[in-house]
């Protein structure tokens, strides 16, 4: 039984049983079960042995069961399955709320603020959640901060007060409250059930799983080739970088980990409140959230994309951890080779960046800077670090159109109005916005179409024009960023 989308399965009884019976992790994520027998909730995968079919419940996401009253199951832990695709393709809206609600929208704000941020009215939000989540945007964020919560108790030694900030609880007694009513025992009372290995784990290291297969080699090599000096580093299967939350200097490393399909994320010197979102961002960088099969579903019937995914089954859409810095990037991308792009952005690090302060003696020696805030390069005189003026005026246009929010990277900006605030900043074109796009917003259908390894990897004899390929990647949709990086990759093979 090959896997479907999740609005589809969950409605479907009969390919949720098969998918429960046969314990495929394939469907891991794509949707939870709730017992009725003993009101909790679970994986497909759960261990536990299987319950009578006229006793489960299907939903699409956790937050649906923990709103029909189902509480989490504690041994095969829903909250570490890999990230939910309900929305992936469904409604810009919900995609859009999600993120911000990640961002901790609701953590201090109301629904109807949030529907506010969003351009709709609050009633019209609930219905768009229920629709395509089966949960209400309430149950999504609590769900979301219960779930980060024990994860942190299980995989960390974090003291409970610091887990409660982390997971975005105004405080203790919140948290304690909220996490007896879903678990119906103590935070402490869970954590002196963990393991032994949970407990001699490192206080802010933690594993995320993701849907095999992953090619962690192609997206490290990509990150690689791009790292800039002094800010990110590629060190054998260790990919690090620094990085500041409000105001705090640190840095994060990502691996994979051996003989899981999980990825393992460390962070150094920026203290348990800045977790949630360092999270949040590393899960769109290493596009954690994806299904691969969904993508091969449609991918698969081009004949010029199929032996790609049977070459690179795993292959993902890097994400970028600041926006801003990933457009400044693109700018400093157009028309000239990746090492070029690389060699001006270390000469704006170099020369604008902010070096790192109060890092303790075991940063690595190479991280000593952050890249530059949008105030620093709307000024800066980048012509002396060798850009043509042109771009260099294009750079300081975007900075300023950043520092006024006439360019805006928030969550709550549509995509197109993105895609055409940067394109009406002189020097920068289509290409640029829908790398952007691609990369900043994560993206699934963005494409830069005027790309010119694209067009003639589409076309060997004869490069297609932007129309042309624009029309045939037609066929690609929702999953034309995708196709991208198979076709960039088939490129970078052959050379």
């Amino acid at each position: 039984m090959a896997p479907m989308e999740t609005a589809e399965l969950y409605r479907d009884f009969e390919a949720c049983n098969r998918a429960r019976l046969a314990r495929d992790p394939r469907f891991d994520g794509r949707f939870f079960i709730g017992v009725k027998t003993t009101g909790i909730y679970c994986r497909p995968i759960c261990p536990a042995p299987r319950c009578k079919r006229w006793n489960v419940k299907y939903y699409p996401s956790a937050a649906a069961a923990a709103e029909a009253g189902y509480r989490p199951c504690l041994r095969c832990r829903p909250e570490a399955a890999p990230g939910t695709p309900a929305w992936l393709g469904t409604s810009a809206t919900v995609r859009r709320g999600l993120r911000l609600i990640q961002e901790g929208a609701l953590d201090n704000g109301s629904v109807e603020q949030l529907a506010e941020r969003l351009g709709i009215g609050p009633r019209h939000l609930h219905r768009l959640f229920i629709r395509h989540l089966g949960a209400s945007p309430l149950a999504v964020a609590q769900t979301r901060r219960l779930h980060f919560a024990k994860r942190l108790i299980d995989d960390t030694r974090l003291a409970m007060t610091d887990i409660a900030l982390a997971s975005g609880f105004g405080s203790l007694r919140r948290f304690n409250d909220a996490f007896h009513k879903t678990y119906g025992r103590a935070p402490r009372e869970l954590r002196r059930e963990r393991s032994a290995d949970a407990a001699k784990a490192d206080a802010l290291t933690l594993k995320f799983a993701y849907r095999p297969p992953y090619d962690w080699a192609a997206i490290r090599d990509f990150l690689a080739t791009r790292a800039m000096p002094g800010v990110e580093r590629v060190d054998g299967d260790v990919y690090a970088r620094a990085v500041s939350v409000n105001g705090v200097h640190g840095w994060i490393e990502v691996r994979p980990v051996p003989k899981e399909d999980a990825l393992e994320l460390s962070v150094h010197e920026l203290g348990p409140a800045a977790l949630f979102g360092i999270v949040y961002r590393v899960r769109q960088m290493f596009d954690l959230a994806a299904d691969p099969a969904d993508v091969r579903q449609v991918l698969k019937k081009d004949t010029l994309l199929a032996p790609l995914l049977r070459r690179r089954p795993g292959l993902r859409v890097p994400g970028a951890w600041d926006p801003f810095e990933l457009a400044v990037r693109a700018v400093l991308g157009q028309q000239v080779s990746v090492a070029a792009a690389r060699t001006f952005a270390a000469r704006i690090v170099a020369h604008y960046g902010t070096p790192l302060a109060g890092l303790g003696p075991a940063a690595p020696g190479e991280l000593t800077h952050l890249f530059p805030a949008p105030e620093v390069l709307a000024k800066a005189d980048l012509a002396r670090i060798g850009l043509t003026t042109a771009r260099a005026k294009a750079l300081n246009a975007l900075a300023a159109a950043v520092v006024k929010r006439e360019v805006c990277f928030s969550e709550a900006v549509p995509g197109d109005e993105l895609r055409t605030a940067l394109t009406r900043i002189p020097g920068i074109g289509n290409w640029t916005a829908e790398y952007v796009a691609m990369r900043a917003l994560s993206d699934p259908d963005a494409f830069p179409a005027e790309d010119l390894v694209l067009r003639r990897v589409a076309s060997p004899r004869k490069p297609l024009t932007a129309k042309a390929l624009l029309e045939r990647a037609e066929h690609w949709r929702p999953w034309r960023a995708y196709a991208v990086l198979h076709l960039w990759r088939a490129a970078s093979d052959e050379n």
